[in-house]
């Protein structure tokens, strides 16, 4: 819980939150030693979007934050836009002063909002202190503008071909209309980099990274992910990527965007895990605004005859149960609610069983509601109603906060997260939406 959560009437008591002001985008999120370092696009001085800065918070479990001071702010090349960060373990960038490894955070500088104007170009920072402070490069900029609306850089190292490699968004006028394009660039040494190729249709906040199928260690795939949560499977060999399916869409909420992926987790851990921005919270009187996504973790499986993406919330969220309220079968009914006169803030509920036809299960919780029937592949959530996979069992997980929603389903092939603004009663409620409905396994926890 967030040290402001019990006086903070709206701060959510489980997502981060900058101690104040504003936040977006998730970037350089990094593991070092022991932790995980959050950075995010950040306004220090109000609750509105602004005076771009890298804010900064540490985790050693992923659910408990600390939020420390500003990584990166504003200079004479720009504010500092989306980016991301790695770990120098080969030492070939020059920048390691002592004992430590480097790290080093890759950001944009957005010369357009200074005054008079400069471009927009790529910029290089790095730490010899674990995190804790930061220096800009003397020879920035690393990559020059190439238009405009060139941004949010991922950098990640490829060993089969022992290169650095980037991926840029570009946004360029081509025959009168935008075209939104990932660049893929190469590096031996972190600072001078060379283009090797591109693919139309993907906007902002690139994502590059590999999963093995089914967790087969010899077999993986490549996923390039957009800051809309699109992502198309296929192969990368560290100059260009192939598609090998359609684009498909990672969450299909409103409030889930710019989401990113850790960079050098350990082999032994092996998990990916990704982090998105919850937008569109609403905090009123709060010295805060807007929220990250709960941590989860990224596998490739198979679903309806085709691989997708399936993201769970990490194993760590058991550290926040506070307390079982309910476990075991359930034989629901319209109208019978076996939540009744439970209350809360924040809740984790799972729930299993068959399902077909028009059942489905109605959950309300701080004033919201949520309805989904599987085998129609319905799921509507705080009045956002989408068309989703069609499954003959009912799988579903679902995290409740003060201010959000997250939904998981079929083995979590299924996502959307949506905010909110709570009635205060804390009241959760659970029935059936088409006569009888069997629950094999439910159990719900209150998270703290």
């Amino acid at each position: 819980m967030h040290s402001s959560a019990v006086t903070d009437k709206y701060r959510p008591v489980f997502h981060f939150t900058a101690s104040k002001g504003w936040l977006n985008d998730p970037n350089g999120m990094v593991f070092y030693k022991g932790q995980y370092h959050l950075f995010f696009q950040h306004n220090p001085f109000g609750t509105e979007w602004g005076n771009m800065t890298w804010g900064h918070a540490v985790s050693t479990d992923l659910v408990h934050w600390n939020q420390l001071p500003n990584a990166i702010e504003i200079d004479s090349l720009g504010h500092i836009f989306s980016g991301t960060a790695v770990v120098d373990w080969r030492c070939i960038s020059g920048f390691r002063t002592g004992y430590e490894d480097v790290i080093v955070a890759f950001y944009t500088a957005e010369g357009q909002l200074l005054d008079p104007k400069k471009p927009t170009t790529q910029c290089v920072a790095y730490s010899n202190d674990c995190g804790m402070t930061w220096e800009k490069y003397s020879g920035n900029p690393i990559i020059d503008q190439i238009t405009i609306g060139n941004r949010d850089p991922k950098v990640f190292w490829h060993g089969p071909s022992k290169r650095w490699v980037m991926v840029l968004y570009v946004q360029e006028k081509k025959n009168g209309s935008d075209v939104h394009t990932f660049n893929f660039f190469n590096s031996t040494d972190l600072k001078k980099w060379e283009q090797t190729g591109s693919i139309d249709g993907f906007y902002e906040c690139p994502d590059l990274f590999e999963l093995p199928v089914d967790d087969i260690s010899n077999d993986s795939r490549w996923i390039l992910l957009a800051a809309d949560g699109g992502y198309v499977i296929g192969n990368f060999d560290g100059k260009t990527f192939s598609p090998e399916s359609s684009k498909m869409l990672l969450d299909h909420g409103r409030s889930f965007y710019a989401a990113q992926t850790f960079n050098d987790i350990p082999a032994v851990d092996g998990r990916r895990i990704i982090i998105g921005w919850m937008r569109g919270g609403k905090y009123p009187e709060m010295p805060f605004s807007q929220q990250m996504s709960f941590p989860c973790e990224l596998t490739l499986g198979n679903r309806e005859w085709h691989l997708c993406m399936l993201r769970r919330p990490v194993r760590e969220i058991e550290k926040l149960r506070e307390e079982c309220l309910f476990k075991g079968k359930l034989d629901l009914g319209i109208g019978n609610n076996p939540f009744n006169g439970i209350t809360g803030d924040a809740f984790e509920l799972k729930l299993e069983g068959p399902c077909v036809s028009a059942q489905g299960i109605a959950l309300g919780f701080h004033g919201q509601e949520l309805s989904y029937q599987p085998a129609m592949g319905k799921l509507t959530v705080c009045g956002n109603s989408v068309s989703v996979g069609k499954s003959s069992q009912l799988d579903i997980t679902v995290l409740i906060d003060r201010t959000s929603v997250e939904i998981f389903a079929d083995g979590g092939a299924i996502s959307m997260s949506e905010c909110f603004v709570p009635d205060g009663s804390g009241k959760i409620s659970l029935m059936s939406l088409e006569g009888g409905l069997p629950v094999k396994e439910s159990c719900l926890y209150s998270l703290a």
